[in-house]
């Protein structure tokens, strides 16, 4: 299986001035839903890692969660997207559990879901947090998407490792940056195209 784990908010919408807190407030990245249609129609399924600490502070509860969820649903469904669950952490930072990214936690939860190893994960975001939670698990492949108000702010690109709190017990792979989700979408499929090199004729 092939299994893009994104984290939410400056990466599928817009990130706002603070938490998302009604649907009103899900704005999505331009071009974004569409990148994910296009993961999905080669083969790719997407899942959500994101810390929800507006929870824990009692800034807005499941139901309204759900609520914006189910906006992101109905827009990605419009453009033949779709992302196969939102995994959270609910919790304020100042509370103490194991889900809250950086930490690995919600990543090994999805892994366990999906039965698939951490080094076969892509895990995509704007958020460091997510990106660390990877490495320390074991994925190969990391993405930063270098977005925010639908401009892009960095070029594409190879960007310094995040060092997993404990030490790696391997070299961890460099993060490549993207301008939007759209060119990581864009780099990955022509990757993905280079024709395997002919074997050379058995005599």
């Amino acid at each position: 299986m092939k299994l893009a784990i994104l984290d939410r908010d400056g990466t599928l919408n817009l990130p706002g001035d603070g938490y998302i807190a009604s649907p009103d407030e899900w704005i999505a990245q331009p071009g974004a839903l569409d990148a994910v249609a296009r993961l999905n129609h080669a083969g790719w399924h997407v899942v959500l890692a994101c810390n929800q600490p507006g929870l824990g502070r009692g800034l807005f509860d499941v139901k309204v969660l759900n609520a914006i969820h189910a906006k992101m649903y109905r827009q990605l469904a419009a453009v033949g997207a779709r992302i196969d669950a939102v995994f959270f952490c609910p919790h304020a930072p100042q509370e103490t559990c194991r889900c809250r990214l950086p930490q690995p936690e919600l990543l090994a939860q999805i892994c366990e879901r999906y039965g698939v190893e951490a080094e076969q994960l892509l895990v995509v975001g704007s958020s460091m947090a997510l990106l660390q939670a990877g490495a320390t698990l074991g994925a190969r492949q990391l993405h930063q998407v270098q977005q925010a108000g639908g401009a892009s702010t960095a070029a594409q690109g190879m960007g310094a490792p995040p060092s997993p709190p404990d030490g790696p017990s391997q070299p961890v792979p460099e993060v490549r940056k993207h301008a939007s989700l759209g060119a990581l979408v864009e780099h990955l499929l022509q990757a993905e195209a280079v024709p395997l090199p002919a074997r050379p004729a058995q005599i």
